[in-house]
């Protein structure tokens, strides 16, 4: 195959030639995987043939070797580690080989095919050379090979972990790449190339943070590199300072008044790459004082490791004046692209220091606020009212109760009456801001009164039809309005303003513009919310919005033929209908006189949802699916009717890996069902445990389904009773393999633990279903082989000492289920295990009501087993 042409074919702009061409290269990637990577590195390391297809070639070349999805990226590690080890060894001296090509291009692309074929090997302890000769390249003419060095150890750092490399050669990359970055380096290329390379080998660098003289060398040459000639350098080199910040935080101290010094004079006077960087350190700073401060929470000594330095409360004097500066730099077209610039990164990192340093920061920003808020430039106003809306989360609100009052009836008067649209969108974020954090039935002074309330709807619904940025953050403010109100008691005090604002809120949604600035979706958002926190008085009302809705959804179902776009816009227009239908079920459903003038509407609801799944479209399943899930809930037995005719899209759904987030919702709509009809849904359950199985068992379907599928499993338990013997040959040996894993798994992040709890919390919801389910039943011997499997499980449960509060709780009811399902069968072996004593009195001491609930629960169930 003359690989050369078909490369260039591969990028021909005539269609047919180039599908020819990528069928050609897909079918020699099949039929002979060596012959066809060694044809690409040889192509990529010709320096006759054409840059094009170089390119190409390595870029086939690096997506031979990784991918997207796991199963994928591990499927093609496995062939690459297949391969015989001379046809690999002469791919990697290829590549080698183009690092000191001429052609940037080439050399770009194979620093990221080197480091992925490292990823592969090196933690095999495959390819020991690989650094030494890269580092050997460092020293070499011309710069350009220098260059394509550092970039291929930057990309190599970031795609492996740090245990994979020894600390001696830890010392030796790092040491390379920070003279490449010092000022006596003459090429900017090489500065650069060594700067990006050191972002990615600072979570390498913990042994050389620690040491005072090696840290101080690297910090050194990081902040000489922030005032860099060149732009590029300059915004590389604070965003190494970014990174340091969040991972060496409690390292910064003897440095922190130097890069205050750097990060205001690039937020000044430097381009806005530069300046966002130097914004972006200290909104970092913020982010890792909220977390430390969090973890005190109130008790000093405090759970962090690492202490609070308090680096913002001492840079609050010089560093908000500078971010209120920021402010007044907006763009003219601002909202319309939602592009980032300095003033709403000003603003944001604004926020976070109003949340790091609490009450301390409103007195620094007061007097621009009045100084600003009056002024004939709209840049002026409107930055005056972002400063007063990004300080409203962090201080007390009795700290700002008083000056909130003040600013309400001023801002309802801009929101209608500021001829700059600036100025009303962010008046109306603000407002929406005031009433997220400072109202509610928590609040000691309320900030909406009698006297109030009718002006701030009026306004709000008036400003909903203005221009679609203004419109939708009005929309946003009227939410949190909304939500205010929820438990405010029997009678909402915007009860008598329901049929208006719910409209109000129709007649956007129906707006020829409201598919900008995502006013339809804002639309229905606060209607649901409005619908969502309504009282019974309103509940009439609310029973009228359902033929309203029900119509419209209606209407996107007529069969015209649509263009590909406007198909999705009626997909997301079916979603929001679906989503609205569901706040109305679950309200009405959830009290009996409510329920039961809702129930008439039910056939007919059902009847579009299962049009809404005919015209199959992945969003709209999903919406649709959640409401069947509330529709199931609020009809109970009766929802058993549908079933004939809703099965399929349940298997569908159950089926659908590829949209995990579908197969997810799909799990829990199966509880829905099960807790509403129970035993009805038995003649399915063969054909539904089939699918959570094979779910189970597939390395395809996303990991965080498989704690829903367990709890599943208990549901289904609960619903059939005796009758779920036949699966357990099936579900037990799968729940006890992954109960090993969970208890044994060492959590290495915050991500890891979330999901190892949600894991056991699954696993356990599925014993207690499947307990409970059996109690009192003949068969209830046949669960007695599983009980010492789940005693040993709670067991390393209670040693592990890292469950959260809910596993917690649902571990402790799964003892009591035990004793109550099998009786003295199950009282002995627990006597006789001192941890599920231990466990249980841990439990009745708890502070958390819920565990000790539970744990009373469970010492009777447990008292009564033993004295059968």
């Amino acid at each position: 195959m003359e690989v050369t042409q078909v490369l260039l074919n591969a990028q021909s702009i005539d269609g047919a030639v180039r599908n020819h061409a990528e069928e050609s290269l897909k079918q020699f990637q099949e039929q002979d995987l060596s012959s066809f990577l060694l044809s690409l590195s040889r192509e990529l390391a010709n320096e006759e043939k054409p840059v094009e297809s170089r390119k190409l070639a390595g870029l086939i070349l690096k997506n031979a070797l990784d991918a997207k999805e796991q199963p994928r990226k591990l499927e093609l590690v496995q062939r690459w580690l297949a391969l015989e080890t001379s046809v690999k060894a002469q791919i990697k001296m290829f590549l080698l080989q183009i690092l000191t090509s001429p052609v940037a291009d080439a050399r770009s692309t194979t620093s990221q095919v080197i480091a992925k074929v490292a990823g592969i090997e090196l933690p095999m302890k495959q390819w020991p050379e690989l650094i030494g000769s890269l580092l050997s390249n460092i020293h070499r003419l011309p710069a350009h090979v220098k260059q394509a060095t550092l970039e291929t150890l930057g990309y190599l750092c970031e795609e492996i972990s740090s245990d994979v490399v020894d600390q001696d050669q830890v010392n030796k990359i790092l040491t390379a790449v920070v003279q490449g970055m010092n000022a006596t380096e003459g090429n900017n290329d090489v500065r650069l190339a060594a700067t990006r390379a050191l972002y990615n080998a600072l979570n390498f660098a913990q042994a050389n943070f620690s040491n005072d003289m090696e840290r101080d060398y690297i910090m050194r040459v990081v902040c000489e590199a922030t005032l860099s000639p060149e732009v590029k350098i300059r915004q590389a080199a604070f965003e190494c300072l970014v990174s340091i910040s969040s991972s060496y935080y409690e390292k910064l101290a003897p440095y922190i008044q130097d890069i205050f010094s750097i990060t205001a004079k690039a937020v000044r006077e430097d381009q806005e790459p530069v300046a966002l960087q130097a914004i972006e350190f200290w909104s970092s700073i913020c982010d890792e004082e909220i977390d430390i401060l969090d973890d005190y929470v109130g008790d000093f000594s405090g759970d962090s490791d690492i202490p609070c330095f308090y680096f913002i409360k001492q840079a609050i004097p010089a560093l908000v004046p500078m971010l209120l500066e920021t402010l007044l730099k907006q763009e003219d077209d601002q909202e319309e692209d939602g592009a980032w610039n300095i003033a709403m990164a000003g603003g944001t990192c604004l926020g976070l220091v109003a949340r790091t340093v609490g009450d301390d920061i409103v007195p620094l920003v007061m007097p621009f606020i009045e100084e600003n808020i009056t002024k004939p430039d709209w840049r002026q106003r409107e930055a005056a009212t972002y400063a007063f809306g990004s300080i409203l989360e962090g201080p007390s609100p009795n700290k700002l109760t008083s000056i909130v009052n003040v600013a309400m009836t001023f801002m309802l008067s801009a929101l209608t009456k500021d001829p700059n649209n600036h100025v009303k969108d962010t008046t109306a974020w603000t407002l929406g801001r005031i009433f997220e954090f400072l109202h509610g039935s928590t609040m000691d002074t309320p900030i909406i009164t009698p006297e109030n309330c009718q002006q701030i709807i009026t306004v709000l619904l008036q400003s909903m039809k203005d221009v679609p940025n203004v419109a939708e953050k009005a929309c946003g403010a009227l939410y949190f309005l909304a939500q205010g109100y929820e438990d405010f008691g029997p009678s909402s005090p915007i009860a008598p303003f329901f049929q208006e604002i719910v409209q109000a809120l129709l007649t956007v949604t129906h707006r020829p513009d409201a598919g900008e600035s995502r006013l339809r979706t804002a639309a229905y958002e606060a209607l649901n919310e409005v619908v969502r926190c309504s009282t019974d008085e309103t509940a009439p009302m609310v029973l009228q919005l359902i033929p309203v809705i029900m119509i419209e959804l209606h209407q996107t179902l007529e069969g015209q033929q649509l263009a590909s776009d406007e198909k999705e816009r009626q997909s997301e227009l079916q979603g929001l209908l679906c989503g609205c239908l569901q706040v109305i079920i679950q309200k009405l459903g959830s009290s009996e006189p409510t329920k039961y003038v809702f129930m008439p509407y039910a056939d007919q609801i059902m009847g579009l949802f299962l049009r809404v799944f005919a015209c199959r479209s992945a969003t709209v399943h999903e919406e649709a699916m959640l409401a069947i899930g509330a529709l199931a809930y609020t009809s109970g037995p009766d929802f058993a009717k549908y079933l004939p005719e809703f099965y399929k899209y349940l298997e569908m759904g159950l089926q659908n890996f590829e949209e995990y987030q579908i197969c997810a919702v799909t799990v829990g709509v199966v509880g829905d069902i099960c807790r509403a009809v129970e035993d009805k849904i038995l003649p399915y359950c063969d054909g539904i445990m089939t699918q959570l199985l094979k779910d189970l068992s597939s390395n395809q379907l996303h990991r965080s389904v498989k704690p829903p599928i367990f709890s599943c499993f208990g549901d289904i338990a609960l619903a059939i009773g005796e009758n779920f013997d036949k699966y357990l040959m099936y579900a037990m040996p799968m729940i006890q393999s992954a109960a090993e894993m969970s208890a044994h798994t060492a959590s290495a992040d915050d991500v890891m633990t979330e999901y190892t709890n949600s894991l056991r919390n699954g696993i356990l919801e599925a014993y207690s279903g499947i307990f409970q389910g059996f109690k009192n039943s003949p068969k209830t011997q046949v669960l007695i082989s599983y009980a010492p499997h789940i005693l040993q499980f709670l067991d390393s449960l209670y040693k592990r000492k890292d469950m959260d509060e809910v596993v917690m709780k649902t571990a402790i009811g799964v003892l009591g289920d035990l004793a109550d399902t099998l009786g003295n069968n199950a009282g002995s072996l627990i006597q006789q295990s001192q941890s599920c004593r231990d466990f249980l009195n841990e439990c009745l001491s708890s502070e958390d009501n819920l565990i000790k609930e539970s744990a009373e629960w469970a010492k009777m169930a447990i008292s009564r087993a033993i004295s059968v």
